[in-house]
């Protein structure tokens, strides 16, 4: 159960074997349902999570109850609701399985004792943080200035995962355009 994220983590850093079982150690099994919610909005996020199998998803509702997605993670990722998980303040944002999914999770008190205390754990921290912004701002910065179709090359460029796991209206909720538009662009692909 821990092989992928011990290939992630030996691909990241180079922890020596007693560095490695210590991180190996914090995580435990967890096994979830298609659309299981694993935190929801106005809960505390108390968990990081690293996905064996499956997908996962964080988004949001607006007060008429529609979706927009802000993130989704795959395997061999990690996720959370950070800004949660970070201040222990409410979440504005559900993490969702979106798949039954297999993942790996680490409580928060022993995750931050890992990058306190290891420091190839503190590293891949570090890169997890970094990548995920810079996504975030390729994401953002590209999507508001593309139409539709520009959005769905960008997303089949840097993230095809998203059209080809996910059902037209989940990725729509991340594209920001309706499903149908969707329906419509991708068979001119």
């Amino acid at each position: 159960m821990h092989e992928t994220l011990k290939n992630f983590i030996l691909a990241r850093s180079s922890p020596d074997e007693r560095a490695l079982a210590q991180i190996l150690s914090c995580f435990s099994s967890v096994k979830t349902k298609r659309n299981q919610i694993l935190t929801g909005r106005d809960e505390v996020c108390r968990h990081y999570y690293f996905i064996n199998s499956g997908c996962m998803r964080i988004f949001t509702t607006d007060k008429n109850g529609n979706e927009r997605s802000r993130y989704f993670a795959f395997e061999g990722n990690f996720v959370t609701a950070l800004p949660s998980f970070i201040d222990q303040l409410p979440a504005d944002e559900y993490l969702q399985s979106i798949e039954p999914s297999e993942l790996l999770c680490i409580t928060r008190s022993d995750f931050y004792s890992l990058v306190e205390n290891v420091p190839a754990f503190a590293k891949i921290y570090t890169e997890i943080l970094e990548l995920g912004f810079i996504a975030a701002q390729k994401r953002i910065y590209g999507f508001q200035s593309f139409n539709a179709l520009e959005k769905v090359r960008w997303i089949i460029h840097h993230q095809p995962q998203v059209l080809l796991r996910l059902s037209n209206k989940m990725a729509a909720t991340y594209l920001g355009i309706s499903p149908s538009t969707l329906s419509r662009i991708k068979p001119r692909l």
